[in-house]
């Protein structure tokens, strides 16, 4: 009994065993990987599943099958006895399509799970080139660029085009994708389909910009890559003015604005592409095609001159402020002289002072001119005199006393900013411009020793003076007179002016200090009223100074020479480079003077001479000797004699 109740408790533990295992395996949640949804370009798919029941029961092996799209078998059944979990490489055949895997599990009595199905979307075609289009030209610096693509042309993959990838570099090659033949979904830019052809690539940086273009297919392969080029051009046209004077013009003005672009340039293409413009107060502004236009600018007073340009890229400075206002330039028109007008009458403090006044109301005076005289009644030049110029006024001064008395009319020109000038005669109160010379006081100077020539000795002052009147002969006091020494060649140095005042009853007075010979004038120089005036120079002879000594009172006939030395006076004198003859001169009692012997005084004046008594008629005899100094050319004193110096033979 025993045993039939534990076989029998046994056979009921086995009951439940038995009712699992007779449970099909089947596949559930079967995924492809990469999506079953999607097309690949692989025809090699990976698949993975849930298993039910789970672990700890495990097939014996997956078996699965492969069908076309019309359900013809084209691959299988395979047997799968490694691989129970998932499958690495389930193939489908090299022609594009969606195919259909069928998959079961077979468990370890070599029962046949229910089968699971999945689609297979393989597509391993490349799309035809899609062709990236650019706007014709060039692109402002403010407009948007937007690629459109040309969609692929002929026939496309099975999987139709999932999109278009998109790369943009500066010209150095760039890849709209990682892998140049292969994009994924986070890399195709355009990710609506075919249709999906337009994107807008905002504002670009100046210059060119390469937008490079694949089509993917949707099993994402792309097609060879397209280039396409935007050019951009973010900076206005250059402008230059050329023609605008400085300040003020003479006349119209004609204008030429010169407009230049180093990107989209200035090419003329018609009405919509690059023009220049100039415009005058406000008028509608001349436009030309291309990079230059000009205009004239005519009339008297201030003109506002506007201009501008607009490139081939559409830069332009905008009138009406939908850009940088446009470039201003201020032309400036005087077509009118000047008035000059002498002052209405001459100062009497200052009668040598010639002044015109220019007046102009439009530019105003410029900073030019002159004053020109002649003698009345003449047809020769007008000498022009030194002008000053400021504010409007022109002043020169004449000075008279240089002229020939008689009458003199006067020419003022005066110019205006603008270069106009006019030349006038006439004064402010009416009638000609004339005066008559002398304008000043005429002045009387007289000087001079005494006499028209004296002589003094060497290093003596002499006195000198003279008298400054009208020419009714009131005395001039007060008034400064120059005495001029000037020295007879030789002398250093060679002039001395010394100047004096006059005393209150017109006179002056000085002495001359010592020196060589010289010519002594004196000259009054004139005032704003009074005339110049000079009195004739008077010559002053200076005697030279020598002096002359013998060694001995006595001499022996026949004995030791007497030697006799001397010295001439160098005072005011340049340095001698050769020496001065002196001529040494005896006389006995009862003869006349006679030379004996001409000596060379050296450069400092110094002389010396030996002379022996051998004549026997010279005994008690008493002689005299004597220097004679003549001089040569540039020496500057008049000749002289030494004192005499006695010497008797014994």
């Amino acid at each position: 009994m025993k045993r039939l109740l534990a076989l029998a408790l046994a056979l009921a533990c086995l009951v439940p065993a038995v009712a699992e295992a007779s449970e099909p395996l089947r596949i559930e949640d079967l995924e492809v990987e990469g999506g079953a949804a999607n097309w690949h370009a692989s025809n090699t798919f990976r698949l993975g599943w849930a298993q039910a029941p789970g672990p700890p029961v495990e097939p014996r092996a997956v078996i699965y099958r492969v069908f076309d799209s019309t359900g013809q078998l084209v691959a299988g059944p395979v047997r799968e006895t490694e691989q129970l979990v998932a499958l690495d490489s389930v193939e489908v055949p090299r022609v594009p399509g969606i195919y259909t895997v069928e998959i079961w599990l077979e468990d370890n009595e070599g029962r046949a799970g229910p089968a699971a199905r999945a689609p297979l979307r393989f597509d391993d075609t490349v799309p035809p080139v899609a062709t990236p289009q650019a706007p014709a030209g060039w692109l402002a610096g403010h407009e948007v660029a937007v690629l459109k693509i040309g969609h692929p042309a002929g026939a496309l993959p099975r999987s139709g085009i999932r999109g278009y990838a998109f790369s943009l570099d500066t010209g150095g090659g760039s890849s709209p994708c990682l892998h140049p033949d292969w994009c994924s979904d986070a890399e195709t830019d355009l990710p609506q389909g075919i249709g999906d052809d337009t994107i807008a690539l905002g504002t670009l940086p100046e210059g060119e910009t390469f937008a490079r273009v694949v089509a993917v297919s949707g099993a994402g392969l792309a097609s060879p890559v397209r280039s396409v080029v935007f050019r951009s051009d973010a900076t206005l046209p250059r402008l230059s003015l050329q023609g605008a004077p400085a300040g003020w013009s003479s006349g119209p003005v004609r204008l030429t604005v010169l407009a230049a672009d180093e990107l989209s340039g200035m090419v003329a293409a018609g009405p919509t592409g690059p023009f220049a413009a100039i415009g005058v107060d406000g008028a509608p502004p001349a436009l030309a095609d291309g990079d230059s236009v000009s205009g004239w600018v005519v009339g008297s007073g201030v003109h506002e001159v506007t201009y501008f340009a607009r490139d081939a890229a559409g830069n332009v400075a905008d009138r009406a402020g939908a850009g940088p206002l446009p470039s201003r330039a201020t032309i400036r028109i005087d077509e009118d002289p000047p008035r000059v007008l002498f002052a209405a009458a001459q100062d009497p403090a200052e009668p040598e002072r010639i002044e015109a006044i220019v007046a102009d109301p439009l530019s105003g005076p410029a900073d030019r001119g002159s004053v020109r005289l002649r003698r009345a009644g003449t047809s020769g030049r007008f000498e022009e005199l030194p002008t000053r110029v400021s504010d409007g006024r022109l002043v020169a001064h004449w000075d008279s006393d240089s002229y020939p008395s008689g009458k003199y009319e006067f020419l003022a020109t005066g110019h205006d900013q603008a270069g106009n000038a006019t030349t006038g005669s006439d004064r402010a109160r009416g009638g000609k411009m004339v005066l008559v010379d002398p304008l000043k006081t005429l002045t009387r100077l007289e000087a001079g020793f005494g006499a028209r020539a004296r002589k003094t000795p060497f290093g003596r002052s002499v006195p000198f003076g003279g008298r400054l009147r009208n020419l009714s002969g009131a005395p001039l006091p007060g008034y400064e007179v120059a005495v001029t020494e000037t020295f007879a060649p030789g002398s250093q140095p060679p002039q001395r002016t010394t100047r004096v005042p006059t005393r209150s009853d017109g006179t002056f007075s000085l002495h001359l200090a010592p020196g060589p010979s010289r010519e002594v004038g004196v000259t009054f120089a004139g005032t704003k009223t009074l005339t110049r005036a000079s009195a004739g120079s008077v010559h002053l002879d200076v005697s030279a100074s020598v002096r002359l000594r013998a060694s001995a009172a006595k001499a022996k006939v026949g004995g030791r020479p007497i030697v006799f030395s001397g010295r001439v006076a160098q005072a005011g004198v340049a340095p001698l480079e050769e020496g001065l003859p002196v001529e040494l001169q005896f006389r006995y009692p009862g003869a006349k003077w006679s030379a004996f012997r001409t000596v060379q005084a050296d450069a400092r004046g110094r002389f010396r001479y030996a002379y022996r008594f051998s004549d026997n008629d010279s005994h008690g005899v008493r002689f005299k000797f004597r220097a004679y100094l003549k001089g040569r050319e540039g020496w500057p004193y008049e000749p002289a004699y030494s004192r005499p110096v006695a010497v008797t033979g014994r």
